[in-house]
Order: structure tokens, then C-alpha cells, then sequence
């Protein structure tokens, strides 16, 4: 393994080579690299295994909550005591 700041640069064996293949023509049309694939696949990987064990992923928990009725328009409320008053 080598270290390159947060990442690191690793060996990983027993890929099957049609899957790389598809993976690497993904991040060429993407512009990005293997690695950047990878780790988002890592990533949605692991966020799924955590929704499937009922704990909220990351980007469940950007999804925006409604607080019912008449609370439409809380966001704007609170700027305006924050801020004082709209531009």
C-alpha cells in the first residue's frame, strides 16, 4: 500500500475483467478515474447495506422533512428573524 494524502494507492485482486472493463469505459465517458468509480460504488455499497439494517444512509438523511401543515414556510421565517427582513 502507498499513501497519497487521504488516499492510497492499492492492489486488489480477483476483479473480473469484464466488470473492470465496463468500470473503466464508465469513468472515461465520466472524465474521472477507476479509482473515483470505485470508491462511489464502494459507496452507494455501503450506504445500501446500512438502509437494508434500518439505519438512515447519507443521502436519506439530505432528503427534506415536512413538519405538517403551516410549516411550509418556516425556512423563510427564520431568515427573516436571522437575517431582518428579505433583500
Amino acid at each position: 500500500m502507498c499513501y497519497n494524502g487521504d488516499r492510497m494507492d492499492i492492489t486488489i485482486r480477483d476483479i473480473d475483467e469484464d466488470l473492470y472493463r465496463k468500470a473503466k469505459a464508465h469513468a472515461a465517458i465520466l472524465d474521472t478515474t477507476i479509482g473515483r468509480v470505485v470508491n462511489l460504488a464502494l459507496e452507494r455499497l455501503l450506504d445500501e447495506e446500512e438502509r437494508s439494517r434500518g439505519r438512515k444512509g447519507f443521502t436519506e438523511l439530505l432528503k427534506p422533512v415536512r413538519f405538517g401543515k403551516g410549516t411550509e414556510h418556516s425556512s423563510e421565517r427564520v431568515d427573516e428573524l436571522v437575517y431582518g427582513g428579505r433583500p
